[in-house]
C-alpha cells in the first residue's frame, strides 16, 4: 500500500467510493442538515436587549427594545410592526404603530396613541417603541414584529404601569400615657399593591424589641408604653416604583391619679344629684305656693261684705253730691222735722242695699 493511499485513510479523509451505499447515503443526509441549519441560524432574529417584564411607574418615559438582524437571503421589503397583545386569545391584536414602504402610520386609540413612537427617526435604524409618559392604560403585552421576506420574527415584552405610593398619614391610635398600651399608625390613601410599611426611630437606637411591627397595615404596637419609647418616629411605605414618608413625635404622658379621678368622679356625680333635687324642691314649692295664693283669693272673695249702694255713673254720684250738700245746708237752717218716717232697705243680691 503506498504512502498516499495511507494518507488518505486518515481523518478526515475518506473516500466515499470504498465505502457502501447506505454509509454514503446518510453521510450525505447529514451534511444537507448542517447546511439547512447553518441557514436557519442567518435568517431573521429579532431580539431585545432589554428584561422581558417590565415594570414602571406612572408618569414615567420608557423603551421598549426591538433589535433584528437578517440574512443575506431576506431581500424583501421591511416591515415592522409594534401591537398590543389581546389577552383573549379569540381577538385580534390592536396595532398601535407600523413601518412599511419606507413610511410609518399609527393605529388604534388616540388616548393609547399619545407619546408613543419609534425611538428612531427612520425605523428601519432602530425599531424600539418610545412611550413619553405612562398611565395605567399603557398597561399590557406588547409585541414586535419585523417581517423582511421570506425572514420574519417577533418579540413580547410584559410592561407594568404602577402608582407610587402617596405621602402616608402618621397618628398615634389611643394615648400616649405611660403604662398604657400606644398604637403608632401608617396609612398611604394611594399606591399600586402590594404596599409595604416600615417605622424605625430616627434616634435613640433601633425599635425595642417588645414593639411589634406589622408591614402590612402599617402599625408599630407598644404593649407598654414608658419613657424609653419616647422619641420621633419615621414610617416609610413603598412598593415596587416609589417610596414615601411620614413623622411622628411620641411623647410619654404621665397617667393621672385614678384615686384622684375617682373621688372627683363621686363629688362631681354627688352635687349633681343635689342641684338636681334643688331644682325639684323649687318647683313644687313654686307649684303648691301658686296654689295656695289662688285657694287664699277665693277664700276673701267669699269673706267680702256685699257692697251699701248700686254703682252708679260719675255724673250721678257728682249730682247726689251736690244735692246732699243742698240738703245739708237746708237743715242747718231749719230744725229737722220731727215726723220723718224711715221705712228698711231690701237687700238686693246683684246690687246690695239700695239707698
Amino acid at each position: 500500500m503506498s504512502s498516499g493511499h495511507n494518507r488518505c485513510l486518515k481523518w478526515p479523509c475518506v473516500r466515499l467510493t470504498s465505502l457502501s451505499p447506505s454509509s454514503s447515503f446518510m453521510i450525505l443526509t447529514a451534511l444537507a442538515m448542517l447546511f439547512l441549519k447553518a441557514n436557519v441560524t442567518a435568517a431573521m432574529k429579532v431580539t431585545s436587549s432589554g428584561p422581558q417584564t417590565i415594570q414602571m411607574a406612572q408618569g414615567d418615559p420608557v423603551n421598549l427594545d426591538c433589535t433584528y438582524t437578517s440574512s443575506q437571503a431576506d431581500i424583501g421589503e421591511l416591515d415592522i410592526e409594534w401591537s398590543v397583545v389581546s389577552p383573549d386569545t379569540t381577538k385580534k391584536d390592536q396595532m398601535i404603530i407600523s413601518y412599511t414602504g419606507g413610511r410609518k402610520y399609527t393605529h388604534g386609540d388616540s388616548d393609547l396613541m399619545k407619546g408613543v413612537d419609534f425611538t428612531a427617526t427612520d425605523p428601519s435604524q432602530g425599531e424600539s417603541l418610545s412611550i413619553a409618559s405612562l398611565s395605567v392604560s399603557h398597561a399590557g403585552t406588547y409585541q414586535c414584529k419585523v417581517k423582511k421576506a421570506p425572514g420574519v420574527d417577533s418579540q413580547k415584552i410584559s410592561l407594568i404601569v404602577m402608582v407610587r405610593p402617596s405621602v402616608p398619614k402618621c397618628w398615634v391610635d389611643g394615648g400616649e400615657a405611660v403604662g398604657e398600651p400606644a398604637s403608632l399608625r401608617c396609612r398611604s390613601d394611594e399606591g399600586t399593591a402590594p404596599l409595604m410599611y416600615s417605622w424605625r426611630r430616627e434616634s435613640g437606637g433601633p425599635i425595642p424589641p417588645d414593639a411589634i411591627q406589622n408591614s402590612v397595615t402599617g402599625e408599630l404596637l407598644i404593649s407598654n408604653h414608658s419613657v424609653s419609647h419616647s422619641c420621633v418616629y419615621s414610617c416609610e411605605v413603598s412598593n415596587a416604583v416609589g417610596k414615601e414618608s411620614c413623622r411622628l413625635n411620641l411623647q410619654a404622658l404621665k397617667s393621672p391619679n385614678r384615686a384622684g379621678v375617682i373621688t372627683g368622679t363621686v363629688v362631681g356625680c354627688l352635687l349633681f344629684i343635689m342641684i338636681l333635687l334643688i331644682i325639684i324642691w323649687l318647683l313644687i314649692f313654686k307649684c303648691n305656693w301658686n296654689q295656695h295664693e289662688k285657694e287664699f283669693s277665693n277664700e276673701i272673695r267669699e269673706d267680702a261684705p256685699a257692697p251699701e249702694s248700686r254703682p252708679t255713673s260719675r255724673i250721678s254720684s257728682f249730682r247726689s253730691g251736690v244735692a246732699y250738700s243742698q240738703v245739708g245746708q237746708t237743715q242747718n237752717e231749719h230744725p229737722p222735722s220731727t215726723n220723718t218716717n224711715y221705712s228698711t232697705a231690701k237687700y238686693d243680691s246683684r246690687f246690695g242695699y239700695a239707698v
